[in-house]
């Protein structure tokens, strides 16, 4: 019999290797520290537990790197492109879905796999041989984080993230806020009305922004203060709305509270100096997540700042936000292209700990390491896709394509393509995009068909 793929972690990218590798005849014991070991963020013993936003992100898989992201997932049989889609939500351009149904789907999905095994219990140490996977994301615990660095020999990287706060709907008053998506994105009323909308004018803008800047803030331990040489940084992708506020005042008001593409339903001559915007967070629409708003305040504090913004004055809140520091390796050292650590190549790590940035990338690279690992269990070898492709692009940027001194998380962007061919000169942005995602597709999909 084929030995079993060991996989350490049950979020995004450890669920979806899971998947992979079973799908490929290849036996998978997927070990899980939660419920019994928790994390700050999560709060659930669940597979692919969503902790901080309930967005997939663009789903335009013609002009967006992100949706042609998903678009080869979907290609790949990806089990999570088959949950998100089950348990879509609302969302205008987006793939947002309902987190609890989706982990659920998830979750039920691998215990009915025959070939997969799901066990309880904390790892804690690499192991000296087998065939291994590492998905433990940017809360990896601290006993494993402490192995992990004995055996590289180089301490982890790190970052500060943040989770954005959940209101109840019903507390929502829907006299000053109303719904629609910016710019009425959508081909359904549903789409087009997915976001609630909360308008403010210049003066609350600015009282809201003195507020925000004078609140509370989370309290650092040790050396993660900013004011300390080589500070932990931020990753520019999931800012505390208070770290944008610091950078200027105008900083949201160009950001996630940009009121560009919305009209107000109530007032539709006065046009809003600031918008908030809240996002659909489950099936039911009891629950709404404020777009952007990450935040490291203290919990006293975001409750008074929060209920400032016009409408979500009796807001009544199901979770606040938070912050916590995550780590990755320094991938591009440690890892060769078939994501195994140099020094143990029995040994792959997948999703975020190897630094890409966001719950459709971590997928991503569980994908892929899932079906190295079967390829290895069968006796073959599997090359990644090319860098053409959206998958290839992150491996490649996150096992060598980075600068080692300057490596910090990525977002999958077209920046990390090789550039397209231009035909009769420099092409535009708006032939550029769908050109890299057609060359992507014909690309992705030869290398399916090899396998």
């Amino acid at each position: 019999m084929t030995e079993p793929i060991h996989i350490v972690g049950a979020g995004m990218a450890g669920s979806e290797a899971a998947w992979q590798a079973a799908q490929a005849g290849v036996p998978v014991v997927l070990h899980e520290m939660r419920p019994h070991v928790g994390t700050f963020a999560h709060r659930t013993g669940d597979c692919a537990e969503m902790v901080c936003s309930n967005s997939f992100r663009s789903d335009d898989d013609v002009n967006n790197a992100v949706g042609l992201l998903h678009w080869e997932m979907r290609a790949a049989g990806g089990l999570l492109m088959a949950a998100a889609d089950r348990h879509r939500l609302p969302a205008g351009g987006a793939l947002a879905v309902d987190r609890h149904a989706f982990s659920a789907h998830v979750t039920a999905t691998l215990r009915a796999h025959p070939l997969v095994s799901i066990v309880s219990g904390e790892i804690t140490a690499l192991p000296d041989s087998g065939n291994w996977i590492f998905a433990t994301g940017p809360l990896t615990s601290d006993a494993l984080a402490q192995a992990i660095r004995a055996v590289t020999g180089t301490e982890s990287l790190a970052f500060f993230d943040a989770i954005a706060p959940i209101v109840h709907a019903e507390t929502i008053d829907m006299s000053i806020a109303w719904r629609q998506s910016r710019y009425d994105k959508g081909e359904t009323e549903a789409e087009r009305t997915a976001y609630i909308n909360c308008p403010m004018t210049r003066a609350e803008y600015d009282a809201f922004i003195d507020a925000l800047l004078a609140a509370d803030k989370t309290e650092f331990r040790e050396g993660e203060e900013s004011s300390v040489p080589n500070p932990t940084p931020y990753f520019d992708g999931c800012l505390p709305i208070e770290v944008m506020a610091e950078r200027g005042r105008e900083t949201l008001r160009h950001g996630p509270m940009k009121p560009v593409g919305l009209t107000n339903a109530h007032k539709p001559d006065q046009k809003p100096y600031a918008v908030v915007q809240l996002r659909r967070d489950n099936a039911l629409g009891t629950l709404y997540n404020i777009v952007g708003f990450q935040t490291k305040m203290k919990y006293g504090a975001q409750t008074q700042v929060f209920r400032m913004i016009p409408g979500l004055q009796d807001a009544g809140f199901a979770r606040l936000g938070g912050i916590h520091r995550n780590s990755f390796l320094n991938s591009p050292t440690l890892l060769d292209g078939r994501m195994r650590l140099r020094s143990r190549p029995h040994v792959r790590f997948a999703g975020q700990v190897t630094g890409v940035e966001g719950y459709v990338e971590s997928a991503a690279m569980g994908l892929l390491a899932g079906r190295m690992a079967a390829a290895q269990a069968l006796g073959r070898d599997l090359a990644p896709p090319p860098g053409t492709t959206a998958m290839g692009a992150l491996v490649h940027h996150i096992t060598g394509g980075a600068e080692a001194k300057t490596f910090q998380p990525m977002n999958v962007n077209f920046g990390l393509f090789p550039p397209v061919e231009a035909r009769g000169g420099r092409r535009g942005r708006k032939d550029r995009y769908p050109a890299y995602t057609e060359r992507a597709k014909q690309d992705f999909s030869a290398w399916l068909a090899a396998q």
